[in-house]
């Protein structure tokens, strides 16, 4: 029941849609400009920086309190299992972010929310997960490649943090907890099945902190 409970408060948090209601503030769907993703980029994009980093923010934060909530609410209960009760309420704000019911589950991919799972987790996946990100983005500007090679290191710091102890888990219980992430990894990667495609042909778009990157024009085919 734990599980459920979690999983319902991360999604409840996820669909707090941070660039559609950004989007609609200014008059449009974001859905149909761009790439028609309801993301971070996407808004960095079409609206520039300051609107992508209040977006990125804002999705950041709602996974953030759902696991912060969670570790209040079962902290003390089940101090066996916390971490695998934080892990299903971020998977659920993840979901809620990428399928928002009353959008017809047209969201984003995630990325933004996950680095709030990232940061509210443990303190051991944050340098990773910032020098793998940041690495790559600056050096190639590729959004989608840092993002995939962030969920890369994130199950595989997990598996060995679990191994080593840190999170005090039965082993069944990390199992369960290693499923969920091969999971979330696995929706990243189908969430960015055509960057990848992309990235292999060398025609994925670039991104760029500085101006609107170009291509932020309507796009309601969304076939980036």
């Amino acid at each position: 029941m734990e599980r459920i409970i979690c999983l319902l408060i991360g999604y409840a948090f996820g669909l707090f849609q941070t660039a559609y209601i950004y989007g609609r503030l200014h008059g449009i769907d974001i859905r149909n400009y761009g790439s028609g993703n309801a993301g971070t980029t996407n808004t960095l994009r079409v609206f520039g920086t300051k609107a992508g980093l209040l977006v990125l923010v804002g999705d950041i934060m709602k996974c953030i309190l759902a696991v912060v909530l969670v570790s209040c609410l079962f902290g003390s209960s089940h101090p066996e299992m916390v971490y695998l009760l934080k892990l299903y309420a971020a998977m659920g704000a993840i979901v809620g972010h990428n399928f928002p019911f009353y959008l017809k589950f047209k969201g984003g991919k995630g990325i933004a929310a996950t680095a709030g799972l990232i940061l509210s987790f443990h303190p051991y996946l944050i340098p990773v997960g910032v020098i793998l990100f940041f690495g790559v983005f600056f050096t190639t500007h590729y959004v989608s490649l840092g993002s995939l090679l962030v969920y890369t290191g994130f199950m595989v710091e997990l598996i060995i943090l679990g191994q080593s102890g840190v999170f005090r888990m039965t082993q069944p219980l990390l199992n369960e907890m290693y499923v969920l992430a091969a999971f979330l990894t696995v929706m990243a990667f189908y969430k960015h099945r055509e960057n990848i495609k992309r990235l292999l042909s060398g025609t994925e778009r670039k991104t760029y902190l500085t101006h609107k990157s170009e291509g932020a024009e309507q796009n309601t085919e969304n076939t980036k």
